[in-house]
């Protein structure tokens, strides 16, 4: 999904960035070892980027969540987000890094049943999330809970929601294209 405006800010590479934009393109490299397509578009806004970069740390670092489950949810929100390029990137580390078996991916990414009855109850919850604004039922608590996570893991599911938020927006408006090395698991929405 992109949005009908397209941002008309340029892409800032790390060798013709200057001052507090320079500052958070090295602090991003340094967390990924590149600057993707996503952070040279976002630095526009150095806040923005910045408060991005602190917040995926923390989530990826404190949250509790295994690499997979993290995988998860920012799969669950930006497809919910409809951000073609975060799906492409999180499938894509997903496979790579994180351990999430690609039955588990592609269910995500086809919005089809996930099997394990755990990891479904995660992406229900987040979905949950999403969909309330963060209101959700009782009960829907009371079954994630009863899943085997916990009321700090909910707390955590809302950082991820307000770290895809930020880039999920950030890729609509910029129709940011998706790196080479997340192009074999481009996705577009049906």
């Amino acid at each position: 999904m992109l949005s009908e405006y397209k941002m008309k800010l340029p892409e800032v590479s790390l060798d013709h960035a200057d001052g507090r934009a320079r500052a958070v393109l090295e602090k991003a490299k340094a967390q990924v070892g590149f600057i993707p397509n996503m952070y040279s578009r976002m630095v526009n806004s150095p806040g923005l980027l910045d408060t991005y970069l602190n917040g995926y740390n923390a989530f990826r670092e404190e949250s509790g969540f295994t690499p997979a489950e993290q995988e998860l949810i920012f799969l669950v929100i930006s497809r919910e987000n409809g951000c073609e390029y975060c799906v492409s990137a999180h499938s894509t580390l997903a496979d790579m890094k994180a351990g999430l078996a690609p039955s588990v991916t592609d269910a995500v990414r086809d919005g089809t049943r996930i099997e394990d009855p755990k990891l479904a109850a995660l992406a229900k919850f987040t979905a949950t999330m999403f969909d309330t604004r963060g209101l959700p039922s009782q009960g829907a608590v009371e079954e994630f809970l009863t899943a085997g996570y916990s009321e700090r893991h909910v707390l955590d599911i809302v950082l991820a929601l307000s770290v895809k938020t930020l880039s999920n927006y950030a890729n609509h408006l910029f129709h940011t294209p998706v790196d080479k090395m997340f192009a074999g698991r481009t996705w577009q929405q049906k």
